[in-house]
């Protein structure tokens, strides 16, 4: 059974789908139950999230063994009118980044 993560209240600047697709940039083989610990997300809703990448072709799988190796389409435009020919590698440029800058100072993230 899903733990449900600590409730956060009020508005954010981030999707959890890019929160989800950032994880998974930063490590392609990052199981589900990383990716939740990590986004503050149950697990279901961290599947439901990979399935609605890959149902619109942002993100595919491979099966390696028992582990899942994600793929992302890095060129695919995203979704907003208002992001109109921005890239998902332009977005994940300034996600990943920021998550590699802040991880050594972050006391509380999980691996």
């Amino acid at each position: 059974m899903d733990a449900v993560p600590e409730a956060h209240v009020g508005w954010t600047f981030l999707t959890n789908h890019a929160r989800v697709l950032a994880a998974i940039a930063d490590d392609p083989t990052v199981r589900i139950r990383d990716i939740a610990a990590r986004c503050r997300l149950t697990e279901r809703a961290v599947q439901r999230i990979i399935s609605d990448l890959e149902q619109d072709g942002y993100l595919s799988h491979t099966r390696e063994g028992r582990a899942n190796s994600y793929h992302i389409a890095a060129g695919k435009v995203l979704r907003h009118p208002a992001e109109a020919g921005l890239t998902v590698s332009s977005l994940l440029s300034l996600l990943v980044q920021d998550e590699a800058e802040r991880a050594p100072h972050d006391t509380h993230a999980q691996r």
